[in-house]
């Protein structure tokens, strides 16, 4: 019988002492770090406002349509749409005004009833202190609504873990050609 014990004992001893943290973890996988290992300093609220110029004509545009829905799925609202974009991101509605950065991402439709888009966008700024910086945008937009809120769901340079929300109000919107400005107010907390 201590033959018996011994025999499944001496097994596990071995696996256990085999797994454990100091002796088997590889250290380039996971590593404790010190608690504020980026020198965070205290988080602040910003508030940004700019224009989104969505142009889907000229001869430069700046949204294009990489997905058609199915020819044989016919919806009165193009569900399934998907169009990319790298939009410019001015001071004012203007679009010659001054150009603060870029949206870049994709957006699509989303919803089988309404015009309801899915928007995933990086707002890359090109200006001033947030040059390089982004912020990224990830939400619900149900473009006939007079404002629309989306999530801030993170940022990259200047807003490292950013978090926030978005309100989305149409300036203008062309039906015949589809080009539009939307103001954007933007209330994020960064570091």
């Amino acid at each position: 019988m201590t033959k018996i014990f011994f025999c499944f004992l001496l097994p596990l001893f071995i696996a256990f002492s085999q797994t454990s943290p100091t002796t088997g973890a590889d250290p380039t996988f996971v590593q404790s770090i010190k608690r504020n290992p980026m020198k965070l300093r205290s988080e602040k609220l910003s508030h940004f406002r700019f224009y989104w110029h969505d142009i889907a004509t000229g001869p430069n545009p700046s949204v294009v349509k990489i997905v058609q829905p199915p020819a044989n799925k016919t919806t009165p609202n193009n569900f399934g749409t998907i169009l990319m974009i790298d939009d410019p991101l001015t001071e004012k509605p203007e679009a010659d005004s001054k150009l603060l950065g870029r949206a870049q991402g994709f957006y699509g439709q989303a919803s089988q009833e309404e015009i309801g888009l899915l928007m995933a966008m990086n707002f890359v700024f090109s200006t001033g202190k947030y040059n390089g910086s982004t912020l990224t945008i990830l939400g619900r937009n149900p473009i006939f609504e007079k404002v629309r809120e989306m999530p801030v769901i993170g940022g990259s340079g200047l807003f490292r873990f950013a978090r926030g929300y978005a309100e989305a109000s149409t300036i203008t919107f062309d039906t015949k050609t589809g080009d539009a400005v939307v103001e954007y107010n933007v209330h994020v907390l960064h570091y």
